[in-house]
């Protein structure tokens, strides 16, 4: 049996060019062989990570690489080659990381995905038929989403006056970190809107929600025509941009959790610069600023989508203006009920410090509120979470934006 260990050394950068600028992918060492027939599973890919540890028949024993992690979390995402006409058994060895529609898998060089179900799960496995034609299959917790996959949404989009893509700063690593401006972009717009995400590198399905939201301001009806008249958003897709391509948990990460690094000096570079760049930026008309994350993977708890509570009754007023528009105008396939929300004080909502990013964005001058939303990773309420369902919130909760908007009451 052939078999290499995990490697240790730090992940390369490796730089090309396209039409569209500067690519950058992270690599994480050679790949995994195991087996007389040298099947091949790796991490070498924007976003992977797995940790093999042996293949024994036709089980393979791995678990999530937890590099650069305080603790413990649950995402994984890896590549199978050479598995032509097998039927696998992929076993976790270490925490519950299988989420509540098993896993997700693509077969096109994870440009889609889907859910392959609970009912090829057995505790903490799953297993896979390869047929014979197979060549390259992905496995992952969830449906990544890193800058290839906004690429390829900006090339869908086309171009628009209405949106500008620039880059908020360079990653420790030297990655652009993207920021886009969208909406009135051209004079100074009513109100001004600020939404980031992967603060926590694995929570990747908001990222389709951002999309949909985008989708929404860019559309010719409506909704899309008033906020591109009134409103200018600043987004942020990837905070944690190192963290998304090199496939690491993001959550409490070493040596500081992003989503805990807006108290004090900021450790990443991203965080210094949006939070030098946005109070300057709103000029008091900022109306809210969203913070977009994914809960844990199973559980009632973790199966809803929710807002979560400010310490600030004022703001949470407000937010729950929001929270009730969204509620009564939802035309997409997931489920939101405001009684869902966590509100401040309950469960683990109970920081009130400026730590993250929502706390922190609270106390701009002029802001309305400032909180954070969460969707889940597979599943709302028993209905299915992935690219198109995630997307379709999106546009919901932009009618919800625009709908808050212009029923704002002046103060």
């Amino acid at each position: 049996m052939l078999f290499q260990s995990a490697p240790t050394i730090p992940s390369r950068i490796v730089r090309w060019r396209n039409g569209l600028g500067l690519i950058l992918l992270a690599t994480l060492g050679p790949a995994f062989l195991v087996g007389a027939s040298s099947v091949q599973i790796d991490a070498n890919f924007p976003g992977g990570n797995i940790v093999v540890e042996r293949m024994e028949g036709d089980t393979v024993f791995l678990h999530q690489d937890l590099r650069e992690t305080a603790g413990d979390w649950f995402y994984w995402c890896f590549r199978v080659r050479g598995a032509a006409g097998r039927t696998l058994q992929f076993q976790f060895t270490k925490s519950p990381v299988i989420g509540a529609r098993g896993p997700a898998h693509s077969r096109d060089g994870g440009r889609t995905w889907q859910w392959l179900g609970t009912n090829i799960v057995t505790g903490q496995s799953f297993t896979h038929h390869f047929p014979a034609d197979a060549t390259e299959d992905f496995f992952s917790l969830a449906m990544p989403y890193t800058e290839r996959n906004w690429r390829i949404f900006l090339a869908r989009v086309g171009a628009s006056p209405a949106l500008a893509v620039e880059t908020l700063c360079q990653s420790p690593h030297g990655r652009d970190v993207e920021l886009a401006r969208l909406g009135q972009i051209h004079r100074p717009p009513a109100h001004r809107v600020a939404l980031t995400a992967r603060h926590h590198a694995c929570e990747m399905m908001m990222n389709y929600a951002l999309e949909g939201i985008i989708e929404a301001v860019l559309a010719e009806d409506e909704t899309g025509r008033w906020l591109r008249e009134h409103v200018e958003f600043l987004i942020v897709p990837f905070m944690d941009k190192d963290g998304v391509e090199e496939g690491l948990q993001g959550k409490n990460r070493l040596p500081h959790d992003p989503n805990r690094d807006y108290q004090g000096m900021p450790h990443y570079p991203s965080v210094k610069t949006l939070k030098q760049r946005l109070p300057a930026w709103s000029e008091r008309k900022l109306r809210f600023a969203l913070d977009l994350h994914c809960p844990y993977i199973r559980g009632a708890g973790s199966e809803r989508i929710h807002f979560v509570g400010s310490p600030y009754p004022v703001q949470w007023a407000r937010a729950r203006r929001l929270c009730d528009l969204l509620a009564r105008g939802q035309t997409g396939p997931l489920p939101y009920y405001p009684e869902d929300n966590i509100p401040y004080g309950k469960s683990w909502n109970t920081v009130a410090e400026p730590k993250m990013f929502g706390r922190w964005a609270a106390g701009l001058p002029g802001v309305d509120f400032a909180t954070t939303i969460e969707l889940p990773y597979a599943t709302v309420r028993g209905v299915e979470v992935n690219a198109a369902t995630a997307r379709a919130f999106g546009h919901d909760l932009a009618r919800a934006m625009r709908e808050y908007l212009l029923t704002r009451p002046t103060r």
